[in-house]
């Protein structure tokens, strides 16, 4: 996993059987499928790995109670299918929680129960665990902080939680492991064709500015809410098909909700579902649903979604919180495929959509975290079909993701060289400055960013500590690399100004 050898190999490879653009969810998955079918295959993600969308997840793998509410069995289906693999796949970033919606009217209680019977009949032999109708005495001793007012009980049921950009990680390991390229700030510059048919790609290393040609047979586009901007290289009077929506989410300290349940409240005033997920020992808050014109890769919390979390967590929490009280804010754009006719983007389906240009170019969008297995098969299936390849059996079903015993020990090796990095970045966390140096050396950490945000959760769960941790982390950065006290003091001050946005002021 060094970046030098992964450019190595980008610079001495003649062609590829495929190359995949952007480092997410789908992207790593579409290059651990590959790799794992035994082709030559090239991932480059301009930024880091998980840096956008995948990132800023509600960490759940989940079915989705509001799709099974609106009909949509399929999806629900093949996601409780997905949930199942996932967590048999990757047990070490992904568990079993139990979930808890608080009900204040007998209809509810009913309805609900019914309901999410019904979401354990579709997991099958994959189910979590068995439904169960609470009375208001086993609600409160399972949500101490639960509003009791007009209180009719509660109804437990099990989904799946994980770390979204630590899983991107680990599939970014696996698909190297079975000989894929996996290379993150290397830049999408254009294509090279023949004819109408793409043979290639130009794109750029961010880091030195160095610039390739890279022939392949096949492509795949799996690059979230920048889909359309791909589409357009190919094709500049392609229409656009995303339809990007924000969602926002809030880390409060588990002191406002002290339970290990989470806390589900299927209807919110915008119609999406609420949740109060116990993480990594801290809160997570969310989640809104608002269309935006602008796409950026660092997006911004929009006022009345802050006031509108707070609102509903206030509403079915005793504990209450203010802006204060806020320990991080996180914003994620969801890369929804535009349908006639559909207004709100609550409305619109999850479901991944599958395009083929012209050219070639496969395009992958839509779907969500834990489904992300589901499209990368298709995603590769579809790319193997349009550039004639022969077919090849997918694998991924029971791969296993990552190698924790291997990471565990190489992160011992490390300390052995001084006990010293075994100490702890800040008391509030586990994370050591052992895993650190592992990330940089090992992971494809090239910033102080990638480290607080995505290699460790800091940044997402305490963006004070995290910002105090910079100086800290850049010293790290510059001894490995051996980089200069200016580089030092360009990447502090690059994170505060992003760090900055993840403190509700």
């Amino acid at each position: 996993m060094n970046r030098a050898e992964m450019l190595s190999q980008l610079e001495t490879t003649a062609e590829w059987d495929m190359v995949i653009i952007g480092g997410g969810a789908t992207g790593l998955g579409s290059a651990v499928d590959a790799a794992s079918r035994g082709l030559k295959t090239l991932l480059m993600e301009r930024a880091d790995f998980a840096k956008g969308t995948s990132s800023r997840s509600t960490k759940l793998v989940h079915g989705g109670v509001r799709y099974l509410a609106q009909g949509n069995i399929k999806l629900v289906k093949e996601a409780l299918r997905e949930r199942g693999y996932l967590l048999k796949n990757a047990p070490q970033l992904s568990a079993k929680q139990p979930f808890i919606i608080p009900v204040y009217s007998w209809f509810d209680k009913i309805f609900y129960g019914t309901g999410l019977r019904v979401y354990d009949l579709l997991a099958g032999k994959l189910s979590l665990g068995v439904t169960k109708i609470l009375s208001v005495k086993k609600t409160i001793e399972a949500l101490p902080s639960v509003k009791t007012k007009n209180l009719k009980g509660g109804i437990l049921y099990y989904d799946g939680q994980f770390d979204d950009s630590r899983l991107a990680i680990d599939l970014a390991y696996t698909a190297s492991s079975h000989g894929a390229t996996i290379l993150n700030y290397v830049s999408l510059i254009g294509f090279e064709k023949e004819g109408k048919k793409i043979v290639g790609v130009l794109c750029k290393d961010e880091i030195s500015g160095k610039e390739y040609s890279v022939k392949a047979k096949s492509f795949i586009n799996a690059t979230g809410v920048f889909t359309d901007h791909v589409m357009q290289l190919d094709d500049a009077e392609r229409e656009s098909i995303v339809r990007p929506s924000q969602g926002i989410h809030l880390v409060v300290n588990k002191s406002f909700f002290s339970s290990s349940h989470a806390m589900m409240v299927p209807k919110t005033a915008d119609g999406r579902v609420f949740f109060a997920v116990p993480w990594h020992n801290e809160v997570v808050l969310g989640t809104t649903d608002t269309a935006i014109d602008i796409i950026n890769i660092e997006p911004k919390p929009l006022d009345q979604e802050i006031d509108f979390i707070i609102e509903h967590f206030n509403k079915y929490n005793a504990v209450a919180i203010e802006k204060k009280d806020i320990q991080s804010v996180f914003v994620g754009l969801r890369p929804l495929v535009k349908v006639s006719g559909t207004n709100s983007t609550a409305l619109l389906s999850r479901d991944h959509t599958i395009l083929v240009s012209v050219s070639g170019l496969v395009t992958i969008t839509g779907g969500k975290w834990t489904t992300y297995r589901k499209m990368s098969e298709d995603a590769v299936n579809n790319g193997l079909f349009v550039s004639k390849q022969p077919k090849r059996i997918c694998i991924t079903e029971s791969l296993q993701i990552g190698d924790p015993v291997k990471r565990l020990a190489m992160i011992e090796a490390i300390i052995a060289e001084d006990i010293n990095f075994a100490k702890l970045l800040h008391h509030n966390f586990s994370n050591t400055v052992a895993e650190v140096i592992f990330a940089i050396r090992h992971e494809w950490a090239e910033t102080v960013e990638d480290i607080l945000a995505r290699r460790t959760r800091i940044l997402f769960l305490n963006a004070k500590v995290a910002m105090e941790l910079a100086v800290i982390v850049a010293s790290l950065f510059a001894k490995e690399l051996g980089k200069d006290e200016e580089w030092e003091k360009e990447q502090v001050a690059t994170f505060y100004e992003l760090a900055n946005q993840y403190i509700v002021s």
